[in-house]
């Protein structure tokens, strides 16, 4: 049977339905694979019964909530509404692995993830927020800060990136604009990612000592672990001067990594008073074919080589 011939012929209901299930396995087989280092789990005894048990509760239970999460985007759409989730917390805090599964099953043309960098010389001139307001969402949006606005209070704070005059007018803007993106109908919820001084240090060592993980580490990041206790205190400041009715700061225990990602969906589910969108049946339409058309074959050195 040649390729056009394959092309065309027709799959038994059976076959479908085998590989609809293939496909399925197969993408999950690739978030568990992401989801733990295999080299890890290879290893004779690597793992008891009970730790087995809880890792399917995880995946059980973080399948169920990216599929609530899928009826919020498609709500989100729906109504127009705007949303703003900020994620903050010291390094290795695991906003990173939280937001990357909110995002994983949802369409990045309605949430989209901002990770400003460093300001540039421009940038350092103009009003603090206005490098921020292009990330805001439109209708039908909803935008993940990893990290935000609230640099200012934490890493320019203690790294000394700001002066006192800079930092005090902050805590008197912050509030003052985020009531005015609430007043404009846009939605605003804001984490901490709360860690402990053993378990940032464990973090660190395992990025020093994991190939595959030492570009996360960066001086800045070396620094802040120096400079823990004035983290502390700049982030005890940033959390009463800003906690505000209109935009409450909400704590995420992330000690535990899965328990902290489960604990921040569910909660960001109920922040927000969406239904499921009902949608109009979909069905496939028959293709076109054209007996006069001839596929034409691929030429050979065009073909990637199939080493696996």
């Amino acid at each position: 049977m040649n390729e056009l011939d394959r092309e065309s012929d027709p799959m038994s209901l059976a076959a479908r339905q085998r590989r609809f299930e293939e496909d399925l396995i197969d993408a999950y087989d690739e978030e568990l694979e992401m989801e733990v280092d295999d080299r890890i789990l290879d290893g004779a005894g690597a793992m008891t019964d009970e730790a087995r048990a809880l890792r399917k509760h995880y995946f059980r239970e973080l399948f169920r909530l990216q599929g609530e999460l899928v009826k919020l985007q498609d709500w989100i759409v729906q109504t127009g509404h705007r949303m703003v989730v900020i994620f903050e917390g010291r390094d290795a805090a695991g906003k990173g692995g939280a937001i990357k599964r909110i995002t994983q099953r949802l369409n990045p043309r309605v949430c989209r993830v901002a990770a400003l960098p460093a300001p540039n010389n421009r940038e350092r001139t103009q009003w603090y927020f206005q490098r921020y307001v292009s990330h805001l969402p439109a209708g039908g949006e909803m935008v993940l800060f990893d990290r935000s606005w609230y640099n200012r209070a934490g890493v320019e704070r203690v790294m000394g990136f700001c002066n006192d005059a800079e930092y005090e007018e902050f805590f008197r803007s912050v509030p003052e604009f985020e009531k005015m993106l609430v007043r404009s109908g846009i939605q605003i919820v804001k984490y901490w990612f709360s860690i402990t001084d053993e378990e940032q240090e464990i973090r660190f060592q395992a990025r020093i000592h994991d190939p595959l993980k030492q570009w996360k580490l960066s001086p800045m990041d070396l620094e802040s672990r120096r400079r823990w206790e004035a983290y502390t205190q700049a982030k005890e400041v940033m959390l009463q001067r800003s906690h505000i009715p209109e935009a409450p700061w909400w704590v995420v225990q992330a000690v535990d990594k899965k328990r902290a990602r489960l604990n921040c969906i569910h909660h960001l589910l109920t922040q927000v008073p969406y239904n499921e969108v009902e949608h109009a049946p979909i069905s496939l339409p028959e293709r076109v074919h054209h007996p006069e058309y001839i596929r034409q074959p691929v030429a050979a050195e065009m073909i990637v080589p199939e080493l696996y």
